[in-house]
Formats: C-alpha cells, structure tokens, sequence
C-alpha cells in the first residue's frame, strides 16, 4: 500500500484524482453491466415498436404464457396502461427503478445504439437458455405473414459490417424499396434533406444491390436487367449491350432496327431478346403472397369541430397488470429467498413490457399527429395535396431518432377520410411548384395518371408535352423525371400508346 502511494507522488498525482478516477471507472463498469442487463429488455421494446398490431397481439399473449406475473384484465381503452410498485421493495435494493423512471430516454438510447445490440445478440444466440429458445420459436411460429422482402434485406443488412452510419442509410435505402424490388428513393433528396455523405449512401446502395434476390435496389428495368446481366457473367454480351442500348426499342419488338444499329445479324438479337426474356423483371416478385391480406389500421384520423384528431385502437391490445397474488408473495414472510428473487425478477419484465407498450402507443400517436398536421390538406382534397415530408423532419419535431420514426410507422395503417394508407404513404420527397409551395412526388405521379387518362388516344402526350401541361398548373418538373415516374406508374411512352 506504501509502495502504491509511493508511486503516486511520484507521478505527481494527487490522492483526490486518483480517487476520482477510480469512481469513474467504477461507474463506468457499473453503467455498462447495467446496459447489459437493459439489453434484452430494451431490445424487446424496439421489436414490439416496429410489430404491426395483429402481431403485438401474438407478441404480448406469449409473454403472458412465459410470465406468471403478468394477467390481462378487461377494462375501459383509457386505462390501458397500468404500472403498480413492487411493495416490499427499497429504493435502493432495486438497482432499475432509476432506468424506469426515464424510460423514454432508455427507449431513446437504444433506437441510437441498436445496432450495437444486434451485434451482441447475434454473438450471443447459442447462449440462450431454454426458456429464451421457446420464446423465440413460439414468436417465429405465431406470425402470421411469411418474411417480406425489407425483412429479408433488413436481415442481411444485420449482418453486415457497417458502421452506425451506414446500417441507418441502409434502413432508410431498405425501407424505401417497394414491393417489385426497386428504390423509389432519389438518392440526390436523401443527401440533401438527411444530410448523409454522398459517397457514404453510393457505397450502403452498392452494398444492397448485392444482396438476395439478384437485381433488388434498382433504380428503373434497365438497372435491374444489368445487375441480373453482370451476376451472370455477361457484361460484355450482346444482350447486356442490348439492355444497356435499346431496351426501349427491344420492349417494341424492333429487332431489326437493334440488328442494323449494332451490325449483327438479326438472328442473334433474338437469340439474346429470348435470353433477357428468362430474366426477373420484378426481383421482389417471390416475396409478393397470394393470399389476400388484411390489415387492422392502428390509428384512425377523425373530423371534429373542423378540426381533424387521430385516435389509437387499444382496444385491440391486452390491458395487463401484475398479479396481486405475486405481490402478496412477495410480501409473505413464509416465502423462500430464492422464490422472491425469482418473482422479483418476472415482475420488473412484467413492468418493463407494460411501459413498452404504452412506449409504443406514444411513439406512434405523436407521429400520427405530426404526420396529420403536415397533410392536413391532403384529408381535404386527397393525392394532389399531398406535401412533401421526411422522417427526419418528424424525428426533429419529436426530438427523437430517425431510426425511431422507421420502425414506428413499419407495417402500421392508417383510416383517413381518403381511405386507408400505410403511414410510410405520407413520407414522400418532394419538388417546389413555381408560386414556391412544395409538392409531392406522389401528387405529380397522380398528375400524370390524370393527363394521360384525359389524352387522345390518337396523339398521345409526349414527356416534353407533360412538362409544358404541369407548368401551366404551376408545377416545374424536368422532362427526366416526367419519364421516371412515368416508367414507375408502368406508362408506356407515347409512340408505343399511340401504337396501342
């Protein structure tokens, strides 16, 4: 000990540093078992937040079945949430009551540092106990879609090594993909209104255009026949230089003309026009189920007093307490210490997943909101309304994380006066019309369907002819885009609608 402190002065370390120090460490220690101990829990917040309704139902009647604790009571929907104190217990002998109490920034934390977590729960799963195995395959059994095309990339995006950054960019990139396979995001609006390294979203994109199913992440049909062409090992053939130069010209049958451009014999642009046709136009296609689906909107936007509210269906989620029973044990001088701690234990999960849900209602009650407030105008009039909007305004808004605001609106519906939506349907990039109002990319996709249905058939508009009809509404657009949402809405260009 004389030696140490010998030591000590010798560096010329005063004894209060060292002792401030040593209690630095010890905290940090402290803290950091203790996010250990938060993880799973924590982690079991984020799912429930990301799970539509109909599988928090399987979710949370699971938990009953591996919780004794936990019991599910009929009562009003106002008091769906109930949290009552573990009675005989001290302030200072359960070391989570400070976590409770600021559970939101807990949830917080974690929908910044999730990544991280996934990490540890991958190494972790040969580690579960038997009881954490039956869980999970009672969960796994109990959904009731098979896996989505954004579940099956978002796993392999969970695999990935990427940094913090990057795993958000591919969520944003993932959940951007539609049901076909392909990005409907302009990557230019994701740098620019997220703020995100150009290079950095070119590198996450590249990296998805890798994953399974081949050619999913495409930009447009050219891209995602490429990408299917280069896997193949057939960058340098005719049907690559096919696709990559006359793909319009292929899609009208114009073999000739390809064979007279390219000087080769007709008979070999067959030969490769009957090979790209053994392509996937829709990387996405074996994702689609057949069955119908059916949807159980989570918030409902209602006009009162011309004013428009939003309210949450808890109706359709258990109301759950803890069990007055195993509180009375708890309290039972008769009961064992072994038996306490175990009850002890059940009781805190039982209060955390009770806070989870209310969490979860929250989260997704202030985002409906925001997101009525925004369109507001959309209620009134419908598409052509519909304002532009980002999540990361929302998450500025709600001083909450982006990856928050993604895993909120997931699979959740909501009825509005114009019908019912998925919420991701109000997050949309967008253009300034020419007085300076903004516009939805969506709205100018519902222009275009318009003109073209009003067209004569005779002499149908051309994407120049488009532009000049949307200016004159007062909506500037480039002749590109007129074509890209044109090909996205699956509209033929006009000389092949003319030949039709």
């Amino acid at each position: 000990m004389a030696r140490k402190a010998a030591q000590r002065e010798a560096k010329g370390a005063p004894w209060g540093l060292w002792d401030v120090m040593a209690e630095q460490y010890l905290a940090q220690t402290q803290q950091q078992r203790m996010q250990m101990v938060l993880a799973p829990q924590l982690r079991q917040s984020l799912e429930m937040l990301q799970v539509p309704i109909m599988e928090l139902q399987t979710l949370i009647q699971q938990e009953i079945q591996q919780n004794p604790t936990l019991e599910e009571q009929i009562t009003d929907a106002k008091d769906r949430i109930e949290v009552e104190p573990i009675a005989d217990e001290k302030e200072d002998e359960n070391p989570l009551n400070n976590e409770f109490s600021d559970f939101e920034e807990q949830f917080e934390a974690l929908a910044k540092i999730d990544d991280e977590w996934r990490e540890h729960f991958r190494q972790s799963t040969t580690s579960y106990s038997s009881d954490d195995a039956a869980r999970r395959q009672f969960f796994m059994d109990s959904l009731s879609q098979p896996e989505s095309l954004q579940e099956h990339l978002l796993n392999q995006l969970m695999l990935a090594e990427l940094p913090e950054d990057e795993k958000n960019i591919g969520e944003m990139l993932i959940g951007s993909i539609n049901e076909d396979g392909y990005l409907t995001l302009d990557l230019n609006e994701l740098t620019e209104t997220m703020g995100y390294d150009h290079d950095q979203v070119d590198h996450v994109l590249h990296l998805i255009r890798e994953f399974d199913p081949v050619g999913v992440g495409s930009s447009d049909l050219r891209d995602c026949l490429l990408i299917q062409l280069e896997r193949l090992g057939k960058g340098e053939s005719l049907a690559f230089t096919i696709v990559d130069q006359h793909l319009r010209a292929l899609a009208a049958h114009k073999y000739a003309e390809i064979a007279r451009a390219l000087k080769v014999p007709p008979e070999e642009v067959h030969q490769a026009a009957r090979f790209i046709a053994t392509l996937e136009p829709k990387p996405g296609r074996s994702f689609i189920s057949s069955a119908p689906t059916y949807v159980l909107p989570e918030v409902v936007v209602n006009k009162e007093n011309g004013a428009y509210n939003i309210q949450l269906d808890n109706d359709q989620i258990p109301h759950l307490r803890i069990s007055r029973h195993y509180r009375n044990l708890m309290q039972d001088p008769n009961t064992s210490t072994e038996v306490k701690a175990y009850i002890r234990d059940k009781i805190r999960a039982g209060e955390f997943l009770i806070k989870s849900i209310g969490q979860r209602q929250d989260t997704i009650g202030r985002i409906a909101r925001e997101i009525v407030a925004v369109q507001t105008e959309f209620m009134e009039q419908g598409v052509s309304a519909l304002r532009p909007l980002t999540m990361a305004e929302i998450a500025d808004k709600l001083g909450i994380h982006e990856t928050t605001v993604s895993r909120a609106i997931a699979n959740k519906y909501i009825e509005t006066p114009r019908g019912v939506f998925e919420m991701k349907y109000f997050f949309t990039p967008g253009f300034k019309s020419a007085d300076g109002t903004e516009v939805s990319n969506k709205t100018i996709k519902d222009a275009i369907s318009q003109l073209v249905a009003n067209e004569d058939p005779a002499a149908p508009l051309s994407d120049q002819a488009m532009v000049v009809q949307l200016k004159e509404r007062g909506i500037k657009v480039a002749r590109r885009t007129i074509a890209k949402y044109r090909e996205e809405l699956k509209i033929l260009p006009s000389h092949l609608r003319r030949s039709m």
